[in-house]
Formats: structure tokens, C-alpha cells, sequence
């Protein structure tokens, strides 16, 4: 592994612990900045739509600066928003703090998928795609427990000091280590090509499977702990366990779907996707069994996130003379669908439907994306197009 790679890895791991280790510290900020814990939820929502509509349009305002510049001052705006969520001296402070380190966020994992793509060999943009995404798997089985026992220890705005000294610390890596000209052709596109690129089927579908496949995922994982306590009937202090060795699947797949992105682009995702969508099935039907339900959700987890990398991979390879705008909209694609899973999922759990039919939601969603992969992949086959060459380097 080089080290430029290995520094963008630990930023996306920074970013993703940010994100993530909230929920291990809402009940005290709620208490300590005196709101519910429902209106503290609004801290989870708030860096959502922070990723979602701050991301690409940062991205685009930012897109002529140099990206080894742009990632450097990105990851110092982190480390000053971290700084503004631990002194934030009311609820108000810290969910505009929440959002600006949001489109920091949105806009960063859009340029370390660019960036990372383009310092490997083509046969390696699998692997480097998916080293990006693990930073985002590892915060959760290391970053999050991590920070939520800062937080129980020294108190949650210790928590946010913590993650935004490491995110200091991976942004001197970063800018130490990342190569000056990284990433040079993608600053030069137009508007034009930008927005011509999302019109691309490759691109455009590519953002319907993101969105269908998170709506499974959260409209499962958004009421997994209830599912898992009054379904299967596991016992409260199980569930963080069910919840590591899910972080753990997912990590393992996020590298399984890079080697097969760099094997057989296609293919390898719609397999990815026929097997998700199968998996929601199976969990349906493990749900009130421990040792099955246990199984069923590592391998939920690891072909969850093995789709992230021949998807994203794909996308980019057709928006090669434009990628800003598409790689900094997948994140909120990503969030839309999250977004929308819960919805759904509340609304089953609303009519009356039960907890375990949950995956059923998720089996459908994912069954709809495989049928438009395949679609997808057919008219690819029958226009016999090729992928746009990336713009030139700049002249010196």
C-alpha cells in the first residue's frame, strides 16, 4: 500500500468517525446542551443534508483549485469544525458547526475518489476505491467505540476534540506525503462537461442503484437494535456485539468488492447485488434464530459494502473528463437513499408491519437495482461506446 493512499484512508477514516460517533455521545450532548434527545437526533439529519447539498456544491466552486491544495485545506477546515463542535455553547452552534464540517465531508470523499484513482494503475482504481470506503467501515468498528469512550471518560466535547486531532494529524500526512500535481487532469473540465457526464446512462443509472441499495440497507439498519432485542430476542448487551462483527463484514467486503472491480467491472456488481438481495430474503427468514440472525448480518454487511467500489469505479470511469460533480454527488446519493430507508422503514412499522419484515423492503430494492444493472450493462454492450479519455495535464 503507497502512502499517499494510506494517508487519504486515514482522513476518510477521520471524516467517517465524525460522521459516525454522534450516536455514541447523543444522550449527553442532549443533556448538556439541554435539549431531547429526539431534537439532538436533528444532529444526525442536519450532517445529511450538510453531505448531501454542501458536498457537490463545494466541489464545484473548488473544482479549478490544485487537489492536492484542496484536500489539505479541507482536512484544516475539519480540524476548525471540530474545534467549533467541542466549544459550541448551544444545540444551535453545534448543528451549524455539524453541517460545515458535513460539506467538508461531501466534498473530501469526492475528491479522494478522483485523487486515489488516479495515483494507481488502472488495474489497482478497484482496491484504491475501496481503500477510500474502508475509511468509512473501520471508523465504525474502531472510530466510533473509540470516541464514545472518550466521550463516557473525559466527557462528548473531549470526543470532538479527539477526532479533530486526528483528522490534524492525517492532514499533515497528507500533506507531506500526496504527490503535488495528484489528481491535476480532473481540475480541468468545464461546466459543461461536468454536468454532460451525469447524462451518461453509466452515471445516471449508477446513481439509482446507490440510492435503491442504501434504501434496503436503512430501512433495515435504521431499527436493527429493536429487530434484533424483541425478534431473534437477544439480550441488550449482545447487540453491540451483533453491531462490530457487522463492522467487520462490512470492512472484509469492502476489499472483496475492490479485487472484483479491478477483476470484471460489471459483472462483479451485478453478482454483488443478486447476492444483497438474496441475503435480505434469508434474513427475513433468520430473524427469530440468534446463530442464523449472527451469520446473516456479517454477510449482510460485507456484500452491503462490496458494492460501493465496482459502482463508484464504473461511474467515474464514465465521467472521466468531468468527474467532480459525479464522484462528489455519490455520497449524497448515498444519503438520499439513507434518507429514504428510514422513511420507509417507519412507515411499515407504522401500518402495523412487524419488525422482521424489514429485509423484505431491502429484498425488493435490491432485486429493482439488479434489474437495472442489467439494463444498464445491455445498452452499454449494444451502443458499443467507450469511456471518455480524461482531460489532458495542464501545460506547465
Amino acid at each position: 500500500m503507497s502512502l499517499p493512499l494510506l494517508a487519504l484512508f486515514l482522513a476518510a477514516f477521520a471524516f467517517g468517525t465524525a460522521e459516525f460517533v454522534i450516536a455514541g455521545v447523543l444522550p449527553d450532548v442532549a443533556l448538556g446542551l439541554d435539549v431531547s434527545i429526539p431534537v439532538a437526533g436533528y444532529l444526525v439529519s442536519g450532517y445529511a443534508i450538510g453531505i448531501a447539498i454542501g458536498g457537490p456544491a463545494l466541489t464545484l466552486l473548488a473544482r479549478k483549485i490544485n487537489r492536492k491544495l484542496l484536500v489539505v485545506l479541507l482536512g484544516a477546515g475539519f480540524t476548525l469544525g471540530q474545534a467549533l463542535c467541542a466549544l459550541a455553547p448551544s444545540f444551535e452552534t453545534l448543528l451549524l458547526a455539524r453541517v460545515f464540517v458535513a460539506a467538508l465531508h461531501g466534498a473530501y470523499f469526492g475528491i479522494a475518489f478522483v485523487l486515489a484513482t488516479a495515483i494507481v494503475p488502472p488495474e489497482r482504481r478497484g482496491f484504491a476505491m475501496a481503500l477510500i470506503l474502508a475509511g468509512l467501515t473501520v471508523s465504525n468498528v474502531l472510530g466510533v467505540p473509540g470516541g464514545t469512550a472518550i466521550g463516557t471518560a473525559l466527557g462528548w466535547r473531549a470526543t470532538f476534540w479527539a477526532v479533530g486531532l486526528f483528522g490534524l494529524a492525517a492532514t499533515l500526512v497528507i500533506a507531506a506525503v500526496l504527490p503535488a500535481r495528484a489528481g491535476a487532469t480532473s481540475g480541468n473540465g468545464s461546466f459543461r462537461r461536468e454536468f454532460a457526464a451525469l447524462g451518461r446512462q453509466q452515471v445516471f443509472l449508477g446513481f439509482a442503484i446507490a440510492i435503491l441499495v442504501m434504501i434496503g440497507q436503512y430501512s433495515l439498519f435504521t431499527y436493527i437494535a429493536p429487530l434484533l432485542l424483541t425478534v431473534t430476542n437477544l439480550p441488550a448487551e449482545a447487540i453491540p456485539v451483533i453491531l462490530l462483527l457487522y463492522g467487520a463484514g462490512s470492512t472484509i467486503g469492502v476489499f472483496i468488492g475492490g479485487r472484483l472491480a479491478d477483476w470484471r467491472l460489471m459483472p462483479s456488481l451485478i453478482a454483488i447485488l443478486t447476492t444483497q438481495s438474496l441475503l435480505f430474503v434469508g434474513l427475513y427468514f433468520a430473524a427469530p434464530h440468534a446463530i442464523a440472525m449472527s451469520i446473516g448480518v456479517i454477510l449482510w454487511g460485507g456484500a452491503n459494502f462490496a458494492f460501493g467500489s465496482p459502482l463508484q469505479s464504473r461511474m467515474l470511469l464514465w465521467a472521466a473528463d468531468g468527474p467532480n460533480l459525479t464522484s462528489a454527488l455519490i455520497p449524497a446519493g448515498f444519503n438520499v437513499g439513507i434518507a429514504i430507508g428510514a422513511v420507509l422503514g417507519a412507515g411499515l412499522l407504522d401500518a402495523g408491519g412487524s419488525y422482521q419484515a424489514l429485509p423484505l423492503i431491502g429484498a425488493a430494492a435490491l432485486a429493482l437495482a439488479v434489474a437495472i444493472a442489467a439494463l444498464s450493462a445491455f445498452a452499454e454492450r449494444k451502443s458499443r461506446q467507450t469511456p471518455p479519455a480524461p482531460n489532458p495535464m495542464p501545460a506547465e
